[in-house]
């Protein structure tokens, strides 16, 4: 590839950012690429392994602070948004591969971009293989509404990748070994300078990043070196937990490799409704039914509470239906230890049959109550919209 072709690429589209972008932004946008084209998540995939290069060909270079400031000031030099060159021949002037042709040579454009096109005159280096971090698992549990207020430790089965048993790891059947990638010489990884522009590092496209070849397969995990894994454990569930919150259990996940950490385990959690009691953030809420005369004449009622005694509830004299009172201390754990409220609305219960003595008794109140219309002030104000 010529150094023209080089740079012609656009590294921010790439990576789909914007020219302006932070290093933040950056690396996030190059996780997800590649994780998401990785060799080992699309075996025989040769397109995502194409794109897999050209995002860490991109992020090799945008990644790097010196690199990326040289990069911008080539694309304002010779035209921003991706570069353009006249096609060859033209003018007759010398082409744009001439003019880095000798690039190294004192108070030339090699002076200016030194670091980001003298890359090929480095020698070849090789970085060791480091830790691998465990993969992340995912599980669910359904507890108890009770046990969501006052938190509970239950148990989960939890499978995961982990190394297979039949090679221990390594990969290689049973009575061999694997050994060093001559490509990468065991680092895992590889530099190639594309047309002598840039050095760009990639996995080893021989060993896939493992740093070491296999040649007699496992015939268990064929040749992987990993395999599942399904293990019981004791999961602690915080008090105060609501339905359908994700918890994260830091190195609960699956297991690393050449020492990595282990990766996290993350637990969706599902809440049994109660049969009276309801959750409104910290505090709990309860439907309590209440007769019209406690509701007119005031009255002091016991209502229940979640695991503990019912307490006693004075209700004042003309309240009406669907208020809601307050019990201090008596809702969900918080997270610094204390609770939230008890929320207690009342409902006025209308008898469905009446005696003959409760009939004339609510008759002798609707007329000693007098002519009274409580929809007066209702039908009033929809007279005056003219509706």
């Amino acid at each position: 590839m010529s150094t023209k072709d080089w740079l012609e690429k656009d590294y921010y589209k790439v990576l789909g950012v914007s020219s302006d972008a932070k290093p933040e932004e950056i690396k996030k946008a190059y996780r997800k690429l590649a994780r998401e084209n990785h060799p080992d998540a699309n075996p025989g995939n040769a397109e995502a392994e194409q794109r897999f290069k050209q995002v860490s060909e991109a992020n090799d270079v945008l990644a790097d602070t010196a690199k990326r400031k040289e990069y911008d000031d080539a694309r304002r030099l010779f035209g921003g948004g991706g570069f353009r060159f006249p096609r060859g021949g033209q003018s007759g002037g010398p082409s744009v591969d001439d003019l880095f042709r000798n690039a190294s040579g004192d108070g030339g454009i090699g002076d200016l971009f030194g670091g980001l096109f003298n890359n090929a005159n480095r020698s070849r280096t090789t970085t060791t293989r480091g830790p691998r971090r465990g993969s992340d698992v995912e599980g669910e549990v359904t507890i108890d509404f009770n046990d969501s207020i006052d938190g509970v430790t239950v148990g989960m089965q939890m499978v995961s990748d982990a190394a297979c048993a039949g090679c221990r790891g390594t990969g290689a059947k049973a009575g061999t070994v694997p050994r060093v990638c001559p490509t990468c010489e065991g680092s895992g990884m590889q530099t190639s300078t594309s047309g002598g522009v840039f050095a760009v590092t990639e996995p080893c496209r021989d060993c896939r990043g493992r740093g070491m070849v296999v040649d007699d397969p496992c015939p268990v995990c064929h040749g992987s070196g990993r395999g599942k894994s399904t293990k019981s454990m004791q999961v602690r569930i915080p008090a105060g937990v609501t339905d359908g919150q994700r918890i994260r259990l830091k190195g609960r996940g699956g297991a690393g490799e050449n020492g990595g950490a282990a990766g996290d385990l993350y637990v969706v959690v599902h809440v049994r409704q109660h049969p009276i009691f309801g959750r409104l953030g910290d505090n709990l809420t309860l439907t309590a039914p209440v007769t019209f005369p406690e509701a007119a004449l005031g009255a002091e009622i016991e209502v229940p509470t979640l695991g503990a005694a019912p307490v006693r509830l004075k209700i004042p004299a003309g309240t009406p239906n669907g208020r809601t009172f307050r019990v201090r201390g008596r809702g969900s754990t918080k997270r610094d230890g204390s609770r939230g409220d008890l929320l207690v609305t009342v409902e006025v219960v209308v008898p469905d049959q009446l005696d003959d003595a409760a009939r004339q008794a609510l008759e002798t109140y609707a007329n000693a109550l007098g002519p009274s219309n409580p929809r007066a002030q209702l039908l009033a104000e929809a007279a005056g919209t003219g509706r």
